[in-house]
C-alpha cells in the first residue's frame, strides 16, 4: 500500500522518500532516482532525490515526532510541517524571488516537498568558507521589509491578520525560543553548554539583574506582540545563498510576534562574522549597515503606497514604528548572540575558530557585546550608533 493511502505517519526512509515521489508522479516513469537523507539540522529529516537520467530534484522535508538534536525525550508536534508549508506559501507570495517553491503538502505525513536549492550553500557555511555574497544583505532587508508589513495590520488589514492569527498558533516552538534564547542561558540550566574558561563570565552573566531584568522585559515583548508573521528562527543556516540569489527556507517557527525579532537574527548571525572573521570584519559590518537601511527603505515605501490603515499612515507614526523595530532588534540581536555562544545549539561562526583562547576570547567578547546589546537598546538611537558600540568591544 502506498504512503499515500496509509492514512498513518511514519518516518522516510531513503527508499520510501522516491517511493512517495513516484506516487505523487513528479518524476517520469522511466526515471532512475538516486536519494540521500541530507538534513543536518535539529528537528527534522530532508531528503535530496534526483532523477540521474534528466537531472531535474526535489527536496522532500519531514518533521519527526521529537527534536533531533536530543532524541525522543523531546517530543514535538507535528503540526509544524503545516505551519512551516503555509508560511512559505505565504512568503513566497510576498517576497516570490526570497522563497522557494513549495510543490505539495500532506499533513498526516508531515511532508513538504519543494524546490531543490542544491546550487547554493547554507549563507552560514559560506561565509566560514571566505564567500561575502555581495547581495546577500540587499536582498534580506528586502524580504524583511516586505514579510513583516504585508503580513501586519497595515498590509492585511485587521480581519484578515486576525484570521492569519489564529492560523499561525505556535506554541510548542514558541516554547523552544522562549527556553533557549530568553531563560536558559541566564540561568544554571541544564541545556547550557559552553567552555571551562567562559565559566566566569557566565557566572557574573547569571548574577546580573540589571541584565536580567532587560531580558524579562523583551521576552514580554516575545510573548504577547502581535505584529508580523515571523519566520521565527531566521539565522544565516536558515538561507541559502549564492552571488546573485537569496533563498530564505525553514520557517517552522513562523508565529505572530515582534517585527524586530527576526530582524535582530538577522543582526547577531551577521554579527557572529563581524566577531569571528577579522579579515573581513568592515564587510560584515557593512552587511549589517545595509540590512537596516534596506529594511527601512523598502518599509517606508510599502508604508506610504500600500498602507491599508489611513488613519496611521504618517509620516509621525512610521518613525515611531522604525525606532521601535529598531529597539527591538537590538534586544533580540543580544539575546541571540549570548544563546548561541553558551547556550544549546552553537554556531560554527564560533565554535570553529581555531585555539581554545582565542576561541574563548571571541565567545567573551560575544557575551559583552550582547548584553551591552540587550541593556542599552533604548540609548542606541541610531545605527551609526549600534555599529560604534559594536567596534567599542571588538
Amino acid at each position: 500500500m502506498s504512503l499515500l493511502k496509509q492514512k498513518t505517519y511514519q518516518p522516510l526512509t531513503n527508499e520510501s522518500a522516491v517511493e512517495l515521489a513516484l506516487d505523487l508522479n513528479i518524476f517520469a516513469g522511466h526515471a532512475t532516482l538516486s536519494c540521500k537523507e541530507i538534513g543536518d539540522g535539529n528537528l527534522n529529516l530532508v531528503f535530496h532525490i534526483v532523477d540521474e537520467l534528466e537531472g531535474k530534484s526535489i527536496i522532500i522535508k519531514q518533521a519527526l515526532p521529537y527534536a533531533k538534536v536530543v532524541g525522543e525525550s523531546w517530543p514535538l508536534t507535528l503540526k509544524r510541517a503545516k505551519i512551516e508549508a503555509e508560511a512559505l506559501k505565504i512568503f513566497k507570495q510576498i517576497a516570490p524571488d526570497y522563497v522557494p517553491e513549495v510543490f505539495y503538502t500532506d499533513d498526516v505525513l508531515a511532508v513538504t516537498i519543494m524546490e531543490d536549492l542544491s546550487h547554493l550553500l547554507i549563507a552560514r557555511t559560506g561565509f566560514i568558507k571566505g564567500e561575502t555574497y555581495p547581495l546577500f544583505a540587499k536582498h534580506l532587508g528586502e524580504y524583511l521589509a516586505k514579510t513583516l508589513f504585508y503580513t501586519s495590520d497595515y498590509g492585511l488589514g485587521p480581519s484578515i491578520k486576525k484570521e492569519y492569527l489564529q492560523q499561525f498558533i505556535n506554541p510548542e516552538l514558541c516554547k523552544i525560543t522562549e527556553d533557549l534564547i530568553f531563560t536558559d542561558p541566564f540561568v544554571d540550566a541544564d541545556t547550557n553548554e559552553f567552555e571551562g574558561g567562559l565559566r566566569p563570565a557566565v557566572e557574573a552573566l547569571w548574577r546580573d539583574e540589571e541584565l536580567q531584568f532587560h531580558v524579562n522585559v523583551l521576552k514580554k515583548s516575545f510573548l504577547s506582540e502581535t505584529e508580523a508573521l515571523l519566520h521565527g528562527d531566521l539565522h544565516t543556516g536558515s538561507v541559502f545563498a549564492g552571488q546573485i540569489e537569496t533563498k530564505v527556507i525553514d520557517p517552522e517557527f513562523a508565529f505572530y510576534g515582534p517585527a524586530g525579532f527576526d530582524i535582530g537574527q538577522v543582526f547577531a548571525n551577521l554579527l557572529f562574522q563581524v566577531i569571528a572573521n577579522e579579515e573581513k570584519r568592515d564587510l560584515f559590518i557593512n552587511h549589517v549597515e545595509t540590512v537596516w537601511n534596506v529594511f527601512k527603505d523598502q518599509y517606508t515605501f510599502l508604508w506610504n503606497t500600500e498602507n491599508k490603515e489611513t488613519a496611521a499612515k504618517t509620516s509621525t507614526f512610521l518613525n515611531y514604528q522604525l525606532s521601535k523595530f529598531f529597539e527591538d532588534s537590538i534586544g533580540f540581536a543580544g539575546c541571540e548572540l549570548i544563546r548561541r555562544t553558551i547556550g544549546l545549539s552553537h554556531v560554527a561562526d564560533l565554535d570553529g575558530i581555531e585555539g581554545e583562547q582565542t576561541r574563548i576570547a571571541a565567545k567573551q567578547k560575544t557575551l559583552e557585546i550582547g548584553t551591552l546589546l540587550i541593556k542599552q537598546r533604548k540609548e542606541i538611537k541610531s545605527l551609526a550608533a549600534f555599529i560604534t558600540k559594536v567596534r567599542e568591544l571588538i
